[in-house]
This record gives structure tokens, sequence and C-alpha cells, in this order.
């Protein structure tokens, strides 16, 4: 695997078990909207460090969990 997750596998993977962090609702959500706000610093930051597509792809990703996270909810 690479250093930057390449699929969303890999980053839930980089996440949930390198980084310990719980792909919560709540926590997606909070991600979503961050990542969404190109203006905000933080966001500007990570696309500085890592790039626009790798930024859209992370979006992306949120996006994804918080499909899988609703599905689950409708499953139970």
């Amino acid at each position: 695997m690479s250093v930057i997750p390449q699929t969303y596998e890999d980053w839930e993977y980089c996440i949930t078990v390198k980084c310990g962090i719980p792909l919560t609702a709540d926590y997606v959500q909070a991600r979503i909207v961050a990542l969404q706000d190109v203006e905000s610093y933080q966001t500007e930051k990570f696309i500085r460090r890592w790039g626009a597509a790798h930024h859209a792809r992370t979006l992306r990703w949120f996006q994804q969990a918080a499909q899988r996270i609703e599905t689950a909810g409708r499953d139970t």
C-alpha cells in the first residue's frame, strides 16, 4: 500500500486501523463539511500539502463512507 491511499479500501484502513479513528456519522459529516469549504485555512493547507486530486478523492471517500453508514443504518 502506498503512503497516500489510492482506493477507498486503503483509505478506510488508514483512517480506522492505522489512525484508530472510527468512521461515525458525526465525524464523517464534519469532515465532508470541512473538505467542501475550500476557502478554509485547513482545507487550503490540505490541498497545498496533498494536491487537488487527492483532496477530491478524499472528499469522495468521506461521501462514500456516509452512504455506507446510511445504508447500514437502514439495514438494522
